[in-house]
Parts: structure tokens; sequence; C-alpha cells
């Protein structure tokens, strides 16, 4: 049968657009290459615990705030949400801590009694914060003209902090929580710097779960509302007739047809698909293969011994040194990372730890011909070396964690590659850069009219980006009107 909507990947921004555009009364199918939905959002069981790949925490799920009216409609507030503590993250460099509180009064407040003569910068940075997010929320008014503010995207991150802010401290504070992104000084925008920091500073949550929770929750609101997801169904092509894309050809063979299709996939491999195509001409294909992807995560996941660390209700963000934006590009041992717990379904005590640091792409290139299981012992004393590092850093915030550890998993780069098709194992998607933004901030249109793009690639990643994008794709389907009609009219 021919679909109205074929989705292709099943990462958030593919759930996502499946389950709206679902509900709105399309036929819709999902096609995922692999044997499990979810992309980033995936879970793996070790001795009955569920640990994530990529989600740790989300923001602005309170009630008028960024992601609410989303999360709402999608039925995704119905899981176990709890709210971290007010002081949600803890920044800590060399020997000194800090902390973000949420609420944006409360974050300048807080960080005025540490930095007291930068008070009325503070205050200016909270509106551009403040901006941020109205302008995601502008972007699918329809009386608006939806376009991003040429003030954020064309100003640099890094040049912004310097000039605003006179204690050098202080700027390293304000950017230690941004492992959530890629701190870059020659290229980041203060879009992406504002929009990866507001939301949680709206509200900030964690899952009493894993991520899989997202996943199976789309997936059972997609099946109620008539739409269909099959694994297992690598897309090799995508074939054009007549200036539009009407078949989906997997690797094994089956075809689908279509009359629209979104893809949750990279762009350049999006592109690859198109292997014969009077609209997508070279020139898009090029600009869209050159196109650089930002670095990686190495993450160290540990199982803990019942009983041995109290639970913390908040994240810490630790450096060695005050080098924030570049810790990550000195040879040496693991000086920055982040430090996440599970939330315990009962008790006082957690027993699963997460770790995450930067890792280049060049740091495990020389096994870039590899695939899981096949890399043999240099990589894998490579991910020893790099865990027993993050663990001794973490160690000096929670004394005794080696102790506390039963078993320890890891992965690279490599391994999201491998199991979300990411190039590169890219965490955050393509690289935006502030001197040309029209160029790194690409639209869900592509040239062939009836192929949208979505997913981090496009305008914002994380959990709060991807869930935005997804609503600029569908909006080229149903309108601006019925997005805003069905999700955010109430709040207005």
């Amino acid at each position: 049968m021919k679909q109205e909507v074929i989705v292709i990947g099943s990462g958030l921004g593919g759930l996502e657009c499946a389950n709206l555009l679902a509900r709105a009364g399309k036929r819709v199918l999902l096609l995922e290459q692999g044997s499990q939905a979810g992309g980033c959002l995936q879970s793996y069981k070790r001795h009955g615990l569920a640990f994530d790949t990529g989600f740790h925490y989300v923001g602005g799920l309170s009630e008028g705030q960024s992601l609410y009216a989303p999360f709402r409609y999608l039925g995704l507030l119905d899981l176990p949400w709890k709210q971290l503590d007010d002081d949600f993250d803890h920044i800590i460099i060399g020997k000194q801590q800090f902390v973000f509180r949420q609420g944006l009064n409360q974050f300048v407040q807080s960080l005025s009694n540490d930095f007291p003569t930068e008070r009325h910068a503070l205050e200016n940075y909270a509106k551009i914060l403040q901006a941020s997010e109205r302008e995601q929320l502008q972007a699918l008014n329809p009386q608006s003209s939806g376009e991003f503010s040429p003030e954020l995207l064309e100003t640099s991150a890094y040049t912004y902090l310097s000039e605003s802010f006179r204690n050098p401290l202080l700027r390293n504070v304000l950017s230690g929580t941004s492992l959530k992104m890629e701190l870059r000084r020659e290229s980041l925008p203060l879009f992406t710097f504002a929009h990866g920091n507001s939301s949680f500073i709206e509200s900030s949550w964690r899952l009493q779960g894993d991520g899989s929770l997202l996943v199976q929750t789309l997936i059972n609101n997609l099946r109620a509302h008539g739409g269909e997801i099959i694994c297992r169904a690598e897309v090799s092509e995508l074939v054009e007739q007549n200036g539009q894309i009407t078949t989906a050809i997997c690797s094994n063979g089956e075809r689908y047809e279509g009359d629209v299709f979104i893809s949750d996939v990279h762009p350049a491999l999006t592109c690859q698909w198109v292997k014969q195509s009077e609209q997508m001409k070279r020139v898009y294909r090029r600009r869209i293969a050159a196109l650089e992807n930002t670095f990686g995560m190495f993450t160290v996941s540990l199982r803990l011994k019942p009983g041995t660390l109290q639970y913390f209700n908040h994240n810490y963000y630790v450096y060695r040194e005050a080098n924030v934006w570049d810790f990550y590009l000195n040879k040496g041992p693991v000086s920055g990372l982040l430090i996440s717990c599970r939330a315990p379904q009962d008790g006082a005590y957690t027993e699963q730890v997460d770790l995450l640091t930067p890792m280049l792409w060049e740091q495990c290139q020389a096994w870039s011909d590899t695939r899981i299981g096949q890399r043999g012992p240099a990589y894998e004393e490579m991910k020893q070396r790099l865990a027993e590092e993050c663990i001794e850093l973490a160690g000096e915030i929670i004394p005794n964690l080696k102790e506390m550890v039963v078993e320890t998993y890891t992965s690279t780069p490599l391994t999201y590659r491998d199991y979300t098709d990411t190039p590169e194992g890219s965490a955050y998607g393509l690289r935006k850069d502030f001197r040309n933004p029209l160029l790194t901030l690409l639209s869900p249109r592509t040239p062939i009219p009836n192929l949208l793009l979505t997913g981090q690639n496009l305008v914002l990643h994380g959990i709060h980006g991807v869930t935005m994008t997804a609503l600029l794709t569908c909006a080229e389907i149903l309108g601006k009107e019925w997005i805003w009609e069905h999700l955010f009219n109430h709040q207005q």
C-alpha cells in the first residue's frame, strides 16, 4: 500500500515526526535500519540494568516552558520524570565549585553572589537566554517571519563571553555545563550556545528509567494512531521520477512507495541514496558533503555495588583547570567530564553512574575501517586507559568511586557510528558556524520538493533542539497553522 508519509530513521526526530503526522491523520510508515528503534536514545542492558547511550537529562518541561507543549501533545509528560535540585548543575573548576540554579532570576542571583561585579552582565545574558526561547516558539508562529535573529546567528559565542564578562573564571563557569554541545572558539554561534543552555535553566529533569521509555512511548502512540514501524529495513536508494521521490528501496529488496519522504538520517547519507536526480544538483550535493561534523563523546557507564553511593539529584561538570573551551584538545589525561547518575526506582542509593568526555575523531580514526568486536587489543587498551582516567577524575568528587565499581562499559565515536550510522560518531550533528550560518544551518527542505530532512543536523541538537526541529519539518507538510493551533495556541 502506498503511504502518505515515509519516515526514514527512528531517532527522536523521526519518531516525533511520525507521531505528529499520524495524529494529523496521515498514513505513516517509519523505516529503521537497525533491530532496535531510538537512535541516540537507545539503551542496552547488562546484568538486569539498562544503560543509556546519549540521554541524561532534559530542560523546559514545566507548564508554560519551552518543551512542555510538544511533550504534552506527544504523550511524553506522563513518563516518570524527576525534577532535579534547584542547584541542578555543579561546575567544579580546579578546587572551586559553582552552581547553576533553575529559573533565570535564581540563576542570575546565584552567580552574582560569586561574581558581584558581574551582575549587570549576567542580567543581560539572562535576557539573551530568554530571547532564544522566544525565538524557537516564534519560528513556528504563522504570524511571524519564522526567521532566527541574525545577531545571535552571526555572533561568536566565545567573543560574546569575552567581551561581556570581565572575569575569565566566570566565562569558564558559564561555559562549564556546555559539554551538551561542541565548544569550539573558531565556529560556535551564540545562537547555538544560548539554545543549548536556556531550557535547562528554565527547569531540569531526569527520567526514573532509561531513554527507551521515550522510544517505546512514541512507538506505542504511533501505532495507536495507525502508523507502522519496520525495523531491519535499511534504505539503500531513493528513486526519483518526474522531480519527486516515489520509492524507498531497502537493502533486502523491499520497496516502499510514498507521497512524502522524511529523512532523520545524516544529510550526506540521504543525498547518497538519491542515485539519479533532476532536482538535486551537484552543487547541493557538494555543499552537504563538505559540511563538517562535531566531535563525538567517550562514555563510561559504571555499575556500582548496591548501597555504596547515595543518589545525587544533580549533575557534576568537572575540570582540572579553567580551560573549559579547549581542555579536550590538550594531550594528556582526561581533564574534563560530566558526571550523571541514574535516579533509583526506590531507595536512596544509585547503582549507575555515567561519565562523559569529548573525544575527537582523530583519537579513534586508526580503527575507522573496523566494526564492533573486531578492533583488536590496542583499541581495548585505549578504552581501558581512558576509562581509568575518567574514573580517577570523577573520584575527586565522589570519594572511593573506584572501589564501588562492579562493571565498566565504554563507548567511543566508533560505537555511535556503528549503531546509529552517524558519520564520525558525531555527538551533536553538523557543525554550526557563525561565520557562515546560512550554509551550516540547514532547512528541512531539500531541492526535491517531497524529500524533507529532520534531526540534530539541521538547526538545533539535543532532546529540546531535535523536538523543535521536528515541528519545523512537520510544518512543511501540515502548515504552521496546524502546529500552532494543536500545540501552542492554548499557551497564548
